[in-house]
This record gives C-alpha cells, sequence and structure tokens, in this order.
C-alpha cells in the first residue's frame, strides 16, 4: 500500500484521504473504545466508521445518555456493545482498563476533554504508558501538495525537550510506515535553515539529525533546520542553495514546539482547504484524539489511521 509522490503524476492531490479509506476496508476492522460518545458527531463518527468497515466499536460511558443522544440523532445502536460508566472520568478509566486486559485494540476520544481521556492513558500504574513518549501526529491532505503531510507534535508536547523530540520523530515515522511510505523525509522545522546559538530549535534540529546518523532515529531521511518555506517547496529550497534529500519534498514536519505545529497545521486547514486526521502515538495502543470542531469526515480518516497502524503493530509483533 504506497501512497506518495508518484500521485502528482495521477494528478490524485487531495484524494489521500479517500485512498486510504477505500483501501482500509480490505482489512479486518478493529475493536476501539469509544470514550464517552455523549454528543452527535462523537457517536455519529463511531458509526460511519463502523459502516465503512474500519472499526467495530465499542462504546464506553453512561447507557442512558448514549442512548439518548442516540434516540435524538436517530442513529441505531442495534448489535454494539456498550460497557456502562457513570461518567466521563470512569469511561476514560474503563476503556483503558478494556486495553490493558487485551479487549480493545484502540481507542477514540467522544465528548469529553483530552485531559481526562489522556490523563487516563498516562496513569503511571493503571495506564498505557511505554518506553516511548506519547505524542500526536497530524495527517493533513492538502489540495496544493501532492502527498500526505505529517506535523507533529501539535496536540500533547507543549514545550518538548531533545530527547522527547526524539520519540515524536519516530513515532511519526513509525506511522509514515505503516502508510506505505518506506523512507519518509522528515523536515525539523525551525525559523531559518541554519544554525543559530540564539535560536535553540536549530541547535536542537541538528542534534536530531545527528542522533539519526548514530542509528537513535531510524526509518527516516531527516534534515534540519529548515524553515518551512524551504521544507515543502523545491523553488525556495534551491534559491536558498540547499543541498538535501529532504529540503522541498518533506513528508514529516517536526515542529518545535505545540504552539507552531498546531497554528501550522491549522492553518493549512482554514486558510489552504486541507483536511485533517490525526493520532496519538507511543501508547500501548493508537488514540483516536479528535477535536470538538472536528466533523464525521475527520472521525472516519482517523480510524483509518488507528486500524493501518494496529495492524501493522501486529504483523511487527
Amino acid at each position: 500500500m504506497l501512497f506518495g509522490r508518484d500521485r502528482a503524476v495521477a494528478g490524485e492531490c487531495g484524494k489521500f484521504f479517500e485512498t486510504l479509506v477505500e483501501r482500509c476496508r480490505a482489512l479486518r476492522p478493529i475493536r476501539i473504545g469509544v470514550v464517552h460518545p455523549c454528543d452527535r458527531v462523537s457517536l455519529e463518527g463511531a458509526l460511519a466508521a463502523r459502516d465503512q468497515g474500519l472499526v467495530a466499536p465499542v462504546l464506553v460511558g453512561p447507557r442512558g445518555k448514549i442512548e439518548a443522544v442516540a434516540e435524538a440523532a436517530g442513529l441505531s445502536l442495534a448489535g454494539l456493545e456498550i460497557v456502562d460508566a457513570p461518567h466521563s472520568h470512569a469511561a476514560a478509566d474503563r476503556a483503558v482498563e478494556l486495553v490493558r486486559q487485551g479487549e480493545l485494540e484502540a481507542l477514540m476520544k467522544g465528548s469529553l476533554h483530552t485531559d481526562e481521556v489522556m490523563g487516563a492513558v498516562v496513569r503511571e500504574a493503571t495506564g498505557l504508558r511505554t518506553e516511548r513518549r506519547i505524542s500526536h501526529v497530524f495527517v493533513l491532505d492538502v489540495p496544493t501538495y501532492c502527498k500526505p503531510l505529517l506535523v507533529t507534535d501539535a496536540a500533547i508536547n507543549i514545550d518538548p525537550t531533545l530527547a522527547e523530540k526524539r520519540d515524536i520523530a519516530q513515532n511519526a515515522i513509525d506511522l509514515a510506515h505503516a502508510l506505505g511510505i518506506s523512507r519518509p523525509k522528515v523536515a525539523v522545522l525551525s525559523a531559518v535553515e541554519t544554525i543559530d546559538p540564539k535560536i535553540p530549535s536549530t541547535i536542537e534540529a541538528a542534534a536530531l539529525c545527528k542522533m539519526a546518523d548514530r542509528g537513535q532515529i531510524t526509518g527516516a531521511d531527516i534534515d534540519g533546520p529548515l524553515a518551512f518555506d524551504n521544507a515543502i517547496s523545491p523553488e525556495a529550497a534551491k534559491a536558498k542553495n540547499i543541498s538535501s534529500p529532504v529540503a522541498g519534498d518533506a513528508d514529516i514536519l517536526v515542529v518545535p514546539d505545540l504552539e507552531a505545529g498546531n497554528i501550522l497545521a491549522k492553518q493549512l486547514v482554514y486558510l489552504a482547504d486541507a483536511e485533517d486526521a490525526g493520532l496519538v502515538l507511543g501508547a500501548r495502543v493508537p488514540i483516536v484524539l479528535t477535536s470538538r470542531a472536528d466533523g464525521v469526515r475527520a472521525r472516519v480518516v482517523s480510524c483509518a489511521l488507528a486500524q493501518l497502524f494496529a495492524h501493522r503493530r501486529l504483523e511487527a509483533a
């Protein structure tokens, strides 16, 4: 399953998500715990992903409230498993427990705060931590960029350290591999493309490149620091005389901090008509962590990402 720059020849810019969902229908649906799906869009998104053959949802939350939402929205819960939990905190705890028991292969945030579900995930004794730092990856389908663009981390780690950025980059690389990008090109972003001691992100970018040289980050070509323009534009990279296998052709953008990443991803969505989906990685299972502003389609595509990643993990085990 290969998605990449060959799509430019076929004129498929902006159609990556359609291709992704279509191809994922051939895979076995994964059991996904939908945590507190107590509003229409979170419930409808889970049911739509089920109807596409991507997931088998297990609804975790207050049964009465879930049933009331479904009735008001005209949605059928026939055949769905509901695990009753009295409130959102309890739903998050119960969903994490089901993962630990091997009952679920992924989680999906419903109508509760991110802190509630992630609090249960990262809890020391009972959560889903691994040796890897947990991070979020946006996958963007940008009409003017003829391959998927991954942006990380724009949702979990506020001001990551160098060691945390290593894990953030590796998580994104692992997702790119699941998408079929065998050797992703990783651009470590800053404001400039040269190392400046006054700009800490340029020094960390250079350190990440050397870490890749030493095998501390694997499976990708990494370059940085790169400014956004010369990371995604061959013309900009040429104008700056940057000789690099990554510059002008990045698959993954590693941002300096959460603020930069969040602004970048939302600018692409609201000003460049990009579609977005996303996944939290580094835990025992992939986690669909959508925004309250995300519609049904973003939730469906995010479920497809979780399905792909879960299958790749099983294959590698």
